[in-house]
């Protein structure tokens, strides 16, 4: 247990044999940071989820979207509010749009007349949030009020930071700590110097999650230095802590994360702690 009711800033949810996601569907197993995941292969539904943080008081989530079928971006939306209809889960959702097709526009238009859609997530190719065709994309989210999720490497956040000064009133949400996999103290130099840049943006938030190293489990030990540097850059306010369930089962299970956060923060405030176990989501995402 945590001590604070918890609203999950980022997990997922799937089904590989009703739906085609072609990362978990076809034979050819995609570059992974975890290395084999070929145990993610299966239907993860709300019942699993909940089977996995039972005793952890999870009151609401964020799903993040998948990988689905890339031609099918609004089927995973409707395939979600079917979800939501039959189990109440998840409480909000962000979705697939890929900013730089033609149909950009009025996909971003039908994805935001969902009331439970508070945000978009494409994951940039290195480079692409600077090309203009992208960003014509990027430009239409806040005005249909909807947030981004930022998958990226620390190496391009120098790039989402020039995206945050350019575009000041669309929410940025930065996944999984900025992918410090490097764990080296040059690695983890250059990670904490482009977080910093990136945290210098008023409009720029990060979720702590996603934090294992392949090979190794899950531990407060090996991942301390990464979430406290995270808390001190970012500042509590705009953090927030994330199971990525079930992608990061491949290194740890849930009370494994939510166990290790509660070690790792057990020092602050109690309210610092609820914030980022539970208020800060409901904020940025709009969970009330």
């Amino acid at each position: 247990m945590t001590g604070f009711p918890i609203a999950d800033a980022h997990q997922h949810f799937w089904d590989p044999r009703a739906n085609y996601l072609p990362w978990l569907c076809d034979p050819e197993p995609i570059a992974f940071r975890y290395g084999d995941y070929s145990a993610l292969k299966r239907p993860y539904l709300p019942e699993d989820y909940f089977a996995d943080a039972r005793g952890f008081g999870v009151v609401k989530t964020v799903y993040v979207e998948a990988e689905w079928d890339p031609r099918d971006p609004l089927g995973e939306t409707a395939w979600v509010e079917r979800l939501r209809r039959e189990t109440g889960f998840p409480s909000v959702m962000v979705a697939q749009a890929w900013l730089d097709r033609d149909d950009a526009h009025p996909l971003l238009e039908r994805q935001a007349a969902h009331a439970f859609v508070r945000g978009i997530r494409h994951k940039p190719r290195p480079g692409q949030m600077r090309d203009a065709r992208w960003r014509a994309g990027y430009a239409r989210l806040a005005p249909l009020g909807l947030r981004f999720d930022l998958q990226s490497a620390w190496t391009g956040l120098g790039d989402a930071a020039a995206l945050c000064r350019e575009f000041p009133q669309t929410q940025l949400v930065l996944n999984h700590t900025g992918l410090p996999a490097d764990r080296s103290r040059e690695g983890l130099a250059g990670w904490k110097r482009a977080l910093a840049g990136l945290a210098a943006c008023p409009n720029a938030a990060i979720k702590i999650s996603g934090i294992g190293v392949p090979g190794a489990r899950w531990t407060p030990q090996a991942n301390r230095a990464v979430v406290l540097t995270a808390l001190e850059t970012f500042g509590i306010e705009r953090a927030m802590f994330a199971s990525n369930m079930p992608v990061d089962s491949l290194c740890a299970s849930f009370e494994e994360i939510y166990g290790g956060f509660r070690e790792i923060v057990h020092d602050l405030a109690p309210l610092e702690q609820r914030a980022l176990f539970h208020d800060n989501a409901v904020r940025i995402y709009a969970m009330e």
